[in-house]
């Protein structure tokens, strides 16, 4: 029992890592409720699921594995034959600076693919005055709490873009930054893709409260005729906040329930109140002080490491310091013994030798006459 347990928390966890961008991107209904109720664009006011084409699988797996949350969506505007519309999806949950860079990346693969797709068609097509690639229009959907402070134009990427403004590619993105959101706001379009877009905006002890203040009317009129499978992704979306906050799992599908019976304004009547900030602040705080000692360790490492060398390179050196010392030594005493021996084999007097010793070496007489002693032999 256990272990079915274990491996259903860890299925569940699995979830955490989805972005609440991927679940809202990967539904076409949610996608179309998105594009209807955020994007300001006269020609999206009336997309429909139907209208939409996924073809994330023809270009996310060309970037890094980070990307897979991507999402590329081909959408036909009714009433337009030559309009065609490509939607790329950016979730990200930290400021990026290279996002404009990510984006012109799948254009420049959108626009390839389509041209190879026209010419196997007709080939030639696109050397034609006629031939048009499609419009292409990056979204940037971000999750996260800092403000959002990157330049929306691809030229501010560009070493000396405003100058040579006229030769390089330039585009904008369009951000949707969710934390710029009212809960107000989101809850006046009245449809599943905004309550989803709540759920994710809880960060904070404060989100978190605000949600549970909302009129429970509100969130069920929102759900009356939602379809079971659109709500089982709503409760994929809230499970993963949950998972993320470390709620157990008992309780956190015991919420979740909830909004399959569609009961969500009865979410957090018998939850305790989660102090995420404070949790998160702990974590944080450990984080740094962890990292301190760590930084702390290593630096003792160093500088006992350091120590050693020098203690090491300092005995190198008086080895070497008294190996030259007994070298010197020895040369001496090879160099007055043969001149003592030359001295006797030359018939000179002890005394006059032992004078010699002295001027020569440069020692003292008790030294001079043990040295002659020594190697002469006898007494002087």
């Amino acid at each position: 029992m256990q272990e079915n347990k274990q491996e259903t928390e860890g299925i569940l966890n699995s979830q955490v890592r989805d972005s609440g961008g991927k679940i809202i991107f990967g539904d076409n209904t949610l996608c179309s409720q998105f594009l209807r109720d955020y994007i300001p664009l006269p020609y999206l006011k009336d997309v429909q699921p139907e209208d939409i084409e996924d073809v994330s699988e023809r270009f996310v797996p060309l970037f890094a594995e980070e990307r897979n949350a991507d999402r590329v969506k081909k959408v036909n505007i009714r009433g337009e034959k030559t309009f065609f519309l490509v939607s790329i999806i950016e979730h990200k949950t930290h400021v990026d600076y290279n996002v404009c860079m990510q984006i012109f990346r799948y254009m420049v693969y959108i626009w390839d693919a389509y041209e190879k797709e026209a010419e196997q068609k007709q080939e030639g097509i696109s050397k034609r005055s006629g031939f048009k690639y499609p419009v292409i229009l990056p979204i940037v959907y971000y999750e996260g709490v800092e403000n959002w402070t990157v330049p929306a134009d691809f030229k501010s990427r560009i070493q000396q873009g405003e100058a040579f403004a006229k030769y390089i590619p330039d585009f904008e993105y369009y951000l949707v930054p969710l934390k710029e959101y009212s809960n107000e706001e989101l809850l006046e379009k009245s449809d599943e893709i905004s309550l989803v877009m709540l759920i994710n905006k809880l960060q904070t002890p404060e989100d978190v409260e605000k949600f549970r203040r909302i009129p429970p009317q509100k969130l069920e009129e929102i759900l009356r005729e939602t379809p079971q499978y659109l709500l089982d992704i709503i409760g994929d979306v809230f499970l993963a906040f949950l998972l993320k906050e470390n709620l157990p799992v008992d309780e956190a599908e015991d919420l979740v329930g909830k909004v399959r019976e569609k009961k969500m304004g009865m979410l957090f009547e018998n939850m305790v109140k989660m102090d995420i900030q404070e949790e998160r602040r702990k974590t944080e705080e450990q984080r740094r002080k962890t990292e301190a000692e760590r930084k702390k360790t290593e630096e003792q490492r160093k500088k006992t490491e350091e120590q050693r060398k020098k203690t090491e390179e300092q005995r190198r050196k008086t080895e070497e310091q008294r190996c030259r010392a007994e070298e010197a030594i020895y040369k001496l005493e090879s160099s007055m013994k043969l001149f003592i021996k030359d001295c006797k084999n030359n018939h000179m007097l002890q005394d006059e030798t032992m004078e010699k010793v002295m001027d020569i070496y440069q020692i003292d007489k008790e030294e001079a006459r043990e040295k002659v002693e020594r190697y002469w032999g006898g007494n002087v």
